[in-house]
């Protein structure tokens, strides 16, 4: 079995490299194809509009047209005789890709034209353009479209849910499938957590999700806006990817860093922002200390060198950070808190640039990191009521973690974001509160469960949920739009992103701090594994590392200590307290 396995590996590569020419980059992501698993809404049937047998596009279909009666067809038919008809579908879950729609034989070859809207809500897939932010900014998610007279036609590249589509001249068309086309790169789910909580173990399932949907050609913020590298927001996608991808995800981490690395001269910064070159650096360290890749590293000294030579010029004569400053776009209204965070972002590069210079042997690049970062901590910031700020000078080492920690508590998930939720969650932990991460992770990405997500936010508000209807329901009267009605700056009304893999910490978080596994010496080489479960009763799951999984069962006893149970690779130590 072994041989033939090894043996069709070879042959598949050989069929790739003679189909694929020298100067092709070739796209190595899996097509799939999903059916909707229901009929939200259809239009009404009246003397001027028909739609008939709308239950047929949920049972199985296989790419064919017709598929049924060979003469005739069958399927779902959509009449226009003066009034547009319309069909909204759901897909179950959030897609990233297209729709292949199959058309049947109908009155007459040429067809009427057919208005296709996809939306990451209901009430998205509902919406006309530039109402409330509904939009084709990144990705077409709204066209009008022939179809054959008997085939299929694939399209649209975006992040849905929801397919509508409603026939716009006068005719029929008989739509024999609707499916939706999945994108995916082909990545295996290597790390695992579970718990007896079982929100929790939604939570973590949802936050790998998305994760995986925004590893692209490149990690993307989001699926249907931003699909771009966005630096400064790729951290916690880096962190969630080591403990749920392990080495599957290494090849799209370093993609996406070098393009950054290539595509930014050392002397300007990515994606425009400085907080987003220093964000650079920290991924840097990272994907180095959890994978031991030194060659990796050794290909970035120079940008290194050159980066922190620009960096000096950002030290003040009293020790602050000059940075034009960025966290995220909730702390963007207190820019006296995103001073405060840059400050303490910049003084966590300078601490990782040492660590990297004395890794490369660079004598001189650790001795300017160490000289940077000793001045960066003669300057004191506060926190200025932000959560984030508070975060990150815990975090930097700028201030006592208990005391940080108080201010990252104070009324509850109001004000947490989805992006830096993550390092809130990791003040929390430094901190010894373990339960507080566990309780914001529960009400704060439990809440976007809550409003029926599949994936995770661009951002979310826990204020947004009064009164408001979920994003697999039709629109509410007398109730608020949790898409459509809200969001800031970028993200207002629907052009908001439902799926942002800045979002995925709690996939890291509940592994590392939780299960208690955090890797001590790069490569994974010798981990400690300290699980917490304050109240919850057990949990398990498996943390990957460059040498095999590692797997952990913890139990709480009737005592209230805590048993647990670790299996490992031969190359990996175990440290236990």
């Amino acid at each position: 079995m072994k041989k033939r396995l090894v043996f069709l590996g070879v042959l598949f590569l050989s069929v790739w490299y003679v189909c694929a020419e020298d100067s092709d980059v070739v796209d190595n992501r899996v097509r799939s194809y999903v059916m909707p698993t229901r009929v939200v809404w259809t239009s009404a049937n009246t003397a001027s509009s028909k739609v008939e047998h709308a239950e047929v596009l949920l049972s199985k279909r296989y790419g064919q047209v017709p598929e049924g009666e060979f003469s005739r067809g069958s399927g779902c038919v959509l009449s226009n005789k003066g009034t547009v008809p319309g069909i909204l579908l759901d897909f179950g879950r959030e897609i990233h890709g297209g729709v292949q729609i199959g058309v049947g034989a109908g009155k007459a070859k040429k067809q009427p034209r057919v208005r296709v809207r996809t939306g990451e809500s209901v009430a998205e897939a509902m919406a006309e353009l530039d109402e409330r932010g509904a939009c084709n900014d990144h990705a077409i998610r709204d066209g009008v479209i022939d179809l054959p007279w008997m085939g299929s036609r694939t399209i649209g590249d975006t992040g849905f849910r929801f397919v509508r589509l409603d026939v716009l001249d006068e005719g029929t068309i008989r739509f024999e499938s609707v499916r939706a086309v999945s994108i995916m790169r082909p990545m295996r789910q290597l790390g695992s957590f579970r718990c007896s909580d079982e929100r929790l173990n939604q939570i973590w399932k949802t936050a790998a999700r998305t994760l995986h949907l925004c590893c692209q050609d490149y990690i993307w913020d989001g699926i249907k806006r931003d699909r771009l590298v966005w630096q400064g927001d790729m951290h916690p996608e880096v962190m969630a990817a080591m403990h749920v991808f392990g080495t599957e995800a290494r090849d799209v981490i370093q993609r996406s860093l070098t393009y950054m690395r290539e595509t930014t001269p050392a002397n300007k910064w990515m994606n425009t922002m400085p907080a987003y070159t220093l964000w650079w650096i920290r991924c840097q360290r990272d994907l180095w200390f959890y994978t031991g890749d030194t060659d990796f590293l050794k290909a970035q000294h120079q940008y290194l060198k050159d980066v922190f030579a620009n960096l000096d010029k950002y030290i003040g004569a009293d020790n602050r950070c000059t940075l034009p400053g960025f966290l995220d776009w909730p702390t963007q209204h207190n820019q006296p808190a995103v001073k405060a965070g840059v400050h303490a972002l910049m003084t966590w590069a300078y601490q990782d640039g040492a660590e990297l210079a004395r890794v490369l042997g660079d004598t001189e690049l650790e001795a300017k990191c160490k000289d940077g970062e000793k001045r960066l901590r003669l300057y004191h910031p506060t926190p200025e009521n932000s959560k984030a700020a508070a975060a990150m000078l815990s975090l930097s080492g700028l201030s006592d973690a208990a005391t940080m920690n108080r201010e990252i508590a104070k009324g509850g998930v109001k004000g947490v974001s989805t992006f830096y939720g993550y390092y809130m969650m990791e003040a929390r932990a430094k901190a010894g509160d373990i339960q507080g991460g566990i309780n914001t992770i529960r009400d704060y990405w439990g809440g976007m469960l809550d409003m029926g997500a599949t994936s995770f936010w661009e951002d979310f508000n826990i204020a947004w949920t009064n009164n408001a209807f979920r994003i697999d329901e039709l629109p509410v009267p007398g109730k608020k739009d949790i898409h459509g009605d809200f969001g800031d700056f970028c993200y207002v009304g629907f052009r908001h992103s439902l799926c942002h893999g800045w979002s995925s910490g709690p996939s890291a978080w509940l592994i590392e701090h939780v299960l208690g596994v955090k890797p001590i010496e790069p490569g994974c080489t010798v981990l400690e594994v300290n699980p917490c479960l304050d109240t919850l009763a057990w949990a398990e799951g498996d943390f990957p590392t460059p040498h095999g999984i590692v797997h952990i069962r913890c139990e709480r006893q009737a005592d209230g200590t805590t048993k647990t149970n670790v299996s490992k690779p031969n190359h990996v130590r175990i440290v236990q307290k």
